[in-house]
Parts: structure tokens; C-alpha cells; sequence
């Protein structure tokens, strides 16, 4: 008879909590999502939830600015932020799901400013942890976004616009 296979050392949990936690974890209606759907929506804006026939599915989706917004989790999607950290048990499987979920992210990106909408990316370091922003200043760059005319912004533990051709955003 075989022992029982050993649970790795790092993790505390069994193979079957393990498994219920992660299916617990969700990918619409988060609270840094529902925290810039509230604040936008109290100050007028309008949109559209995970719009399936768009690329990636944006989480918010205002077809009057002709603008899509993606509320990224640092981890998922491999922000190089401090909220980041590579697991260290299974680092290659780890490795190869958040590098194709930073790829996929980019061909969406890609393909959503292709088609003449504009991208916003607001990642979860910007809302929480140590380097956060005062909620009303991510709502500030969100409604500055919205009513410009850049084709791609991030909000992150620092404010990157990746298109260096529009105006600088007045906030």
C-alpha cells in the first residue's frame, strides 16, 4: 500500500482546501471593480459590464467615450508592482499561466486600440497596499481619461500613460 502523497512544505492547507479556496477567487465583480463602478457611476457616467463580443471582455465598457477599462489583479496578471510575487512552489506552471495571461492582455489591448477604442487598465496595487491612492484620485484619473483623448492610460502604484502622444492628463 502507498502512503498518502505529502502536501508541500510551503503550503498549509490540503489538496482539497487548496482547491475550494482558489475556486472561490472570482473574475468579475471585485471590490477594486465595484469600487470604480459605484464612484463613476455617482458621478454620471454611464456603461456596460464585461461586453462579450468585445476583445477580452473589458470589465467596464463606456460606449459613449468610445473607452473600454480592465481592473487588473497584480498577481493574475503579473504586475511588476509590490504587490507581486512569484509563488515559490510550482514556478514554471506559475510562470507560463501569468506570462500568457500578460500576453493575452496585450493582444486584447492591442486589438481594442485597433479597432478605435481607447484602454484604460486601473491595477489593484493602486487601490490597496502601501502605495495606494486616495479613492477620489483614481476616480479623479479615471473621469480625466474618459473625457480626454488618450488611446491607452494605466493606473498603478504610479500613474503610466503608455501613449506619449496625447496630452498629459489634467487631473
Amino acid at each position: 500500500m502507498k502512503p498518502p502523497a505529502a502536501k508541500p512544505a510551503s503550503d498549509v492547507h490540503s489538496p482539497e482546501v487548496r482547491s475550494y479556496n482558489m475556486s472561490r477567487i472570482r473574475g468579475r465583480d471585485t471590490r477594486p471593480e465595484l469600487v470604480i463602478r459605484r464612484g463613476l457611476h455617482a458621478r454620471g457616467y454611464r456603461y456596460r459590464l464585461h461586453v462579450k463580443d468585445m476583445p477580452g471582455r473589458p470589465d467596464i465598457v463606456f460606449p459613449k467615450h468610445h473607452a473600454a477599462l480592465f481592473v487588473h489583479g497584480c498577481f493574475w496578471h503579473g504586475h511588476n508592482c509590490p504587490l507581486f510575487r512569484m509563488p515559490g512552489t510550482r514556478t514554471e506552471f506559475w510562470e507560463s499561466k501569468i506570462n500568457a495571461n500578460r500576453s493575452r492582455d496585450a493582444r486584447n489591448c492591442s486589438a481594442l486600440t485597433n479597432d478605435g477604442w481607447r484602454v484604460l487598465t486601473v491595477w489593484e496595487c493602486s487601490m490597496r497596499g502601501a502605495d495606494r491612492w486616495p479613492e477620489d484620485q483614481i476616480m479623479n484619473f479615471c473621469q480625466a481619461f474618459l473625457n480626454g483623448n488618450a488611446m491607452t492610460l494605466e493606473i498603478g502604484h504610479r500613474l503610466l500613460s503608455t501613449d506619449h502622444t496625447d496630452d498629459q492628463l489634467e487631473v
